[in-house]
């Protein structure tokens, strides 16, 4: 089969043929119908997520139809529409025990500990491949998996209330999806900071507030339009050291701050102003839960989270142009997310 394969850190990804996965007992072998285009996958090509196992097949956003299944499964069949929880899990140990997945004794990612979904089929146990409503495309299956999992996972961590007010910074995938999930979860108030003037212009659209970082301090902006008292909870969807002291800069008294990019920066906040004195907490996300994913699936069947097709990109299984998207990632691009379609 084909496949867009990670050979060595910091350089670009290479065609490849390899065979297609044997399936074991419990586990599902699925032909890949959309895969996303994730930072996290730059991150890890680019070796700021250090990845050991090389080669390895990038790509954690995955949905697709049911080849096969093993002798043991009952949960799907052949020809069912699936989305792929990406966190392979054991089930047994203390933190899977508590739902704790990504913290699991011997948890895996796949496309970055195991082969991902940047090919024509990709192997996983029963219990991460959730059933697809016709409702939602392949594409938004896919990218929901992370973007718009991880956004509701951070949501979750920050305890988002109803009447309180979120400030998000970056309108990538995870930005996109965090503003109307936060809607959906009753949060009226959004203010999201953002520097491309195609997405300040989409962030007004989704009837959210747009800050636009060029035109001065966030900081100071976001205190400006809520009189002086700032955000309750933030969330940094970028990854960079400044964006990060900014989302705990912006909050009011009591305010939660979850950080959820990746960077290798360092991050300096003066413990007494900005911290002690206003009891402000700093929350970090990793990834987010399979218990979590019925409730994402419900509010893109429901209609409440959708990606209309100007926010998408779509490119084939080809290394190049795979390549060509994640070097677009390290710009500020127009679109949302992009998405491989494998040609038949």
């Amino acid at each position: 089969m084909r496949a867009a394969r990670l050979s060595q850190i910091g350089k670009p990804l290479e065609d490849a043929e390899i065979p297609i996965p044997e399936i074991g007992p419990s586990e599902v072998l699925i032909r890949v119908a959309a895969a996303g285009i994730c930072h996290s996958d730059a991150h890890y090509r680019g070796g700021i997520s250090k990845i050991d196992n090389l080669p390895v097949t990038l790509g954690h956003e995955v949905a697709g139809r049911v080849e096969r299944v093993g002798a043991d499964v009952r949960n799907v069949t052949a020809g069912d529409r699936v989305c792929v929880h990406y966190l392979i899990h054991c089930g047994r140990c203390e933190f899977c025990a508590r739902g704790l997945e990504q913290f699991c004794r011997s948890g895996q990612m796949i496309g970055k500990h195991r082969d991902g979904g940047y090919a024509e089929f990709i192997k996983v146990p029963s219990k991460n491949a959730f059933a697809l409503p016709d409702k939602i495309s392949f594409e938004i299956g896919a990218i929901m998996m992370c973007s718009s999992a991880t956004a509701l996972h951070a949501l979750n961590k920050a305890r988002l209330k109803t009447a309180e007010s979120l400030a998000i910074f970056g309108f990538g995938g995870l930005g996109f999806s965090a503003v109307q999930l936060a809607r959906a979860l009753g949060c009226e108030n959004i203010y999201v900071v953002e520097i491309n003037p195609a997405k300040l212009a989409s962030i007004k659209k989704l009837g959210a507030i747009p800050i636009d970082a060029k035109a001065g301090d966030p900081v100071e902006q976001i205190k400006d339009v809520t009189n002086g008292k700032g955000a309750d909870v933030s969330l940094e969807l970028i990854g960079s050291a400044k964006t990060m002291r900014q989302a705990v800069q912006c909050l009011a008294p009591l305010g939660r701050a979850a950080l959820v990019g990746l960077t290798a920066e360092s991050m300096s906040i003066l413990p007494y102003s900005e911290l002690i004195n206003r009891e402000v907490e700093i929350i970090g996300v990793s990834d987010h839960l399979a218990s979590e994913m019925p409730a994402v699936i419900e509010f893109a069947r429901s209609g409440k989270l959708h990606f209309p097709p100007e926010s998408l990109r779509v490119v084939d299984l080809d290394a190049g142009q795979v390549n060509a998207a994640l070097d677009a990632l390290q710009h500020s691009i127009d679109h949302v997310r992009t998405v491989i379609v494998p040609k038949a």
